[in-house]
């Protein structure tokens, strides 16, 4: 034991956050697994404080859950989501932190205040659209509703084509919305 040592307690909220690039003990949604994004296809946050969110953003992959996580650790790519959904099974990866930025949205502005979930598969084949799928990505989009402090609704869980000005149709005509938020209020 220290002689004359004081010792200090800290709210462990205080503590610091693992720092820019290195991963985190655990992912945000801990059903999830980490698959880290390479840091130059995502903004670390800066300081402590958590940034706004007010929007999920649902994608659809248009390739397989395993080329998506090579497209995000590609430091030349310079796009990421924040999860991926897996198609088979409903696996969720985490690959950019909930307070950083992934850069998924098309611009800065939606990227700044939202969270990216990608899902296995294309908009053009509603096969991929399994009841795994289905189930895990609403489990989790209530989830991050929850931690954000946003409604399970419409206006706040968006179609990628959805945001102005994007060229994307994504998730398509075969994504079941009714189905989802049902999920989603659910969860």
């Amino acid at each position: 034991m220290l002689q004359g040592a004081a010792l200090a307690v800290l709210p462990y909220s205080l503590l610091p956050g693992p720092r820019a690039g290195e991963p985190p003990r655990a992912p945000d949604h801990p059903p999830g697994v980490w698959e880290p994004a390479d840091p130059s296809n995502y903004t670390a946050a800066e300081g402590p404080a958590p940034r706004s969110v007010d929007l999920v953003v649902i994608h659809v992959t248009q390739t397989t859950y395993r080329n998506t996580l090579s497209v995000f650790r590609d430091p030349g790519k310079k796009v990421s989501a924040h999860y991926v959904v897996r198609s088979a099974d409903g696996l969720v990866a985490q690959c950019v932190r909930e307070r950083d930025i992934a850069w998924h949205a098309g611009d800065w502005d939606h990227n700044t205040r939202s969270i990216g979930i990608e899902h296995e598969g294309w908009v053009d084949d509603p096969d991929w659209f399994t009841d795994a799928l289905y189930e895990q990505s609403a489990r989790l989009t209530a989830a991050v509703c929850a931690r954000h402090g946003l409604p399970k609704d419409r206006a706040h869980i968006i179609a990628h084509h959805e945001i102005p000005g994007t060229d994307h149709t994504d998730p398509g005509p075969h994504w079941d919305w009714a189905r989802y938020l049902a999920l989603v209020n659910s969860a």
